[in-house]
């Protein structure tokens, strides 16, 4: 790359959720390149090839990593194979973005957190809730320490995703950047062995990350439940949680908001001087204090939207050296699923579990 040429960026992974979002934002921008793409099927391969203009295609995603020029790579493969793809493009020396969950174990979250530290590039996670402004803000009062030293984190999320974690039809109308071009591989989310998890993997990364980032805590221990009313993977999750430090939290989901539901999401950090609540469904942040030094933010109806956009954007801007701030960074995936994982074992083991 030099100042008048473009940055190539490689997709690993070509289905459902890359060609809905991050492919459409890309493809309108002018100083990035999309230099190859990777996805398995001959025929949906070359049309991903001719609709958004890659100059390279291939089934094999270790051909994509020797593009000539290559900077960035996207991993928007299944969940059970984030691991060996993202960390063959971070043992290429490329920055990554990695779909959530990052991975499906908690030291393989690790290796590419520390692989990326070694490298010296960026590891994005993306968690596009993290780009709304009232997020944003919620993060820098929490760096300053708005609430004091934090005793208690409650963090819950909904979706509408129940059909799509059964293996049936599933029908997404919101979130991403451009229309669907494939729906979604039923096996990469219903089936455990390809999904590696349910609820937690598919959506409370997503809260987790959040949660994690927003506080910087680190889970001790897990005790969960779960449970799988109509499908093979889980559908709700219950988990309590023992932080470093001397904090305790609470995290649940559930994936049977009705179709076309907007998701929910709140996160509540109780402190030593106050509490402070994220709640994205009814866009509010709000700030309580022992001292009655309270903070509301003014926020439109709309503003705990996801916005699907925000990563893929940050990720471009990362790669052409126009911004290297990483508002999604790979530790906050990594701490989620240190707690998803150990959750996982606590389910089967049916007790506490260190992480």
């Amino acid at each position: 790359m030099t100042e008048s040429s473009p940055a190539k960026i490689g997709l690993i992974g070509a289905g459902w959720w890359a060609t809905a979002n991050h492919l459409p934002v890309l493809a309108k921008r002018d100083d990035i390149e999309l230099a190859s793409v990777c996805r398995l099927g001959v025929d949906e391969l070359l049309q991903v090839k001719n609709e958004f203009g890659f100059t390279h295609a291939t089934e094999n995603y270790r051909e994509l990593l020797e593009t000539p020029g290559l900077i960035g790579v996207i991993v928007a493969s299944p969940h059970t194979l984030h691991f060996e793809h993202a960390m063959a493009a971070l043992n290429k020396g490329y920055h990554v973005m990695c779909e959530k969950p990052l991975t499906t174990k908690a030291t393989e979250a690790r290796e590419l957190v520390s692989e990326a530290e070694r490298r010296g590039v960026q590891l994005v996670i993306p968690y596009g809730w993290h780009y709304s402004k009232f997020i944003q803000e919620a993060k820098r009062r929490m760096d300053q320490k708005s609430v004091g030293e934090i005793e208690y984190v409650m963090c819950h999320m909904a979706s509408p995703i129940r059909s799509l974690l059964e293996g049936k039809q599933f029908l997404s109308t919101g979130g991403g950047a451009g229309d669907n071009m494939f729906e979604p591989e039923a096996d990469t989310w219903a089936d455990p062995e390809v999904a590696g998890g349910g609820y937690a993997l598919a959506q409370m990364s997503h809260s987790a990350g959040l949660a994690f980032w927003l506080t910087g805590l680190e889970a001790e221990s897990v005790v969960a439940l779960t449970s799988s009313p109509t499908s093979k993977v889980e559908l709700y999750d219950a988990f309590s949680v023992n932080f470093k430090g001397g904090a305790i939290g609470s995290f649940s989901g559930a994936g049977a908001l009705p179709d076309n539901q907007q998701f929910q999401l709140d996160v509540r950090i109780y402190g030593s001087e106050g509490v402070m609540t994220v709640d994205c469904d009814r866009a509010r942040l709000e700030i309580l204090r022992h001292d009655g030094d309270n903070f509301s933010m003014k926020l439109d109806p709309g503003a705990g939207e996801y916005f699907g956009g925000g990563p893929t954007t940050n990720f471009a801007d990362i790669v052409t050296r126009k911004n290297d701030m990483n508002w999604a960074p790979g530790w906050a995936g990594m701490r989620a699923i240190e707690m998803i994982d150990a959750a996982y074992r606590s389910v089967k083991l049916g007790r506490l579990v260190t992480v």
